[in-house]
C-alpha cells in the first residue's frame, strides 16, 4: 500500500498550479526521452562492439579482400565494416582508372586517395553512432534549470499567498514551497541519468574512433603489401 510520504508526494505535485504542473510534466518527457535513449544506445554499442570483433577477426584471417567485403556487407552494424566497405570501394575505383590510363600510379597516390575515403567512412560511421546522444547533454544542462523555474514560480505564487491572507506563519508556507521544491527534484532526476550517459557514451565513442583510426591503418597497409606484390611480380615478369 502507499506510504502517507508518498501520498503526500502525489498530493503536492498534483495540488500544484498550472505553470508548475506543466513544468513537471515536461521535466517526465525529458526523462522518458533520456532513458529511451540511454537503453537504446546501450544496446547499440553493444551490437556495434560484437560486430566489429567478429568482422576484425574475418579481416585478419583472409589475405582475399573480396572475401573480406562478403563478410562486411553481411554485417550492417559493425562501424568496422562500414569504414572497410568505403576504402575497398575507394580501391577498386582506383583500381579501374589505373587500367583505363593505362599509367603506373604512385604509391602515395593511392595511400592519400583510402585515407581520404577512409577519414570520411569514419567520420559518418560515428555520426551515425552519436545520433541523438547529444539531446542528453541538452536534457543535462536544460533539467535543472527548468526545474529551478518552476521552484521559482510556485515560490512566487506561494507569497503571493500569503500576501493576500495576510498570514506569514510556518503553516501557510510550507505547503507552497514544498510543492515548488519538488519541481527542482524531478528537474534533478532527469538532468542526472542523462549527464552521466553522455559522459560515458562520449568517452565510448572516443575508443570506437580510436579503433577505426588503427583499422583505417591496417588496411592501408595490406592494401600496400598487396601493391608491393603486384609490383614485384610484374618486375619479375619484364625481365624474364
Amino acid at each position: 500500500m502507499p506510504t502517507q510520504n508518498t501520498l503526500s508526494i502525489w498530493s503536492m505535485i498534483l495540488g500544484s498550479g498550472p505553470i508548475v504542473l506543466a513544468v513537471l510534466l515536461l521535466l517526465v518527457a525529458f526523462s522518458l526521452a533520456a532513458w529511451t535513449i540511454i537503453f537504446a544506445k546501450i544496446k547499440r554499442f553493444k551490437k556495434a562492439s560484437d560486430a566489429d570483433d567478429d568482422f576484425e577477426e574475418t579481416f585478419w584471417e583472409n589475405d582475399n579482400l573480396a572475401q573480406v567485403q562478403t563478410k562486411a556487407i553481411k554485417s550492417p552494424n559493425s562501424p568496422m565494416a562500414g569504414v572497410f566497405l568505403s576504402g575497398y570501394e575507394e580501391l577498386k575505383r582506383l583500381q579501374e582508372t589505373v587500367r583505363q590510363v593505362d599509367t603506373p600510379v604512385d604509391m602515395k597516390v593511392w595511400v592519400q586517395a583510402l585515407e581520404r575515403s577512409l577519414q570520411k567512412s569514419i567520420k559518418e560511421e560515428l555520426k551515425s553512432l552519436e545520433f541523438s546522444i547529444p539531446f542528453l547533454a541538452t536534457i543535462g544542462n536544460a533539467g535543472p534549470f527548468i526545474g529551478l523555474f518552476g521552484t521559482v514560480w510556485g515560490i512566487m505564487k506561494s507569497f503571493h499567498d500569503i500576501g493576500q491572507q495576510g498570514s506569514a506563519n510556518l503553516a501557510t508556507v510550507a505547503p507552497g514551497i514544498s510543492e515548488a521544491l519538488v519541481a527542482t527534484a524531478v528537474g534533478l532526476l532527469a538532468a542526472i541519468p542523462a549527464v552521466i550517459a553522455f559522459n560515458s557514451f562520449t568517452s565510448h565513442l572516443s575508443t570506437i574512433e580510436a579503433r577505426l583510426e588503427g583499422f583505417s591503418g591496417d588496411f592501408i597497409n595490406a592494401v600496400e603489401r598487396r601493391l608491393v606484390k603486384s609490383r614485384t611480380a610484374s618486375r619479375s615478369k619484364d625481365t624474364e
